[in-house]
């Protein structure tokens, strides 16, 4: 069943950041198993997530991969992500996203365009996003 921007409920902060995580997993049409297991383990683990409703991961699955097939559908996303989600966390959200972009270690293509829609769309200063993505490479660096 096709997802309908008027039917879709409104979403928590918490699904904000989790259909934002999946949007940039998707980013590259190939959701490689590093990037859902990095989801899996910032929901799992980090105190935001902590009365989240794991059962809601299916349902923000299926309403990314919905918009992202419909022609306006990223920037329905995206409104739906600003609408939901406080400005003191729009930082937090661009982290998670670099964080599931770098979790195979490899950011380039259609990834680095999403991060850069992403920076854009949630006004992350050029200063503060590339510390983020910093801290992302180092922490997903391998020998």
């Amino acid at each position: 069943m096709k997802t309908d921007l008027a039917t879709i409920a409104p979403l928590t902060a918490q699904d904000a950041l989790v259909a934002l995580m999946i949007a940039v997993s998707a980013s590259d049409e190939d959701i490689r198993t590093a990037e859902l297991v990095k989801i899996q383990n910032l929901v799992n683990n980090l105190p935001i997530f902590a009365d989240y409703d794991l059962e809601h991961l299916p349902q923000m699955s299926q309403m990314v991969f919905d918009l992202l097939e419909q022609e306006d559908g990223l920037e329905a996303l995206f409104g739906l992500i600003r609408e939901a989600l406080p400005e003191r966390l729009y930082e937090t959200a661009y982290a998670f996203s670099c964080d599931v972009a770098a979790a195979d270690g490899l950011v380039y293509g259609p990834e680095a365009r999403m991060l850069e829609e992403v920076r854009e769309e949630l006004n992350i200063d050029r200063l503060h996003a590339a510390a983020i993505e910093r801290g992302a490479r180092a922490r997903h660096m391998t020998l």
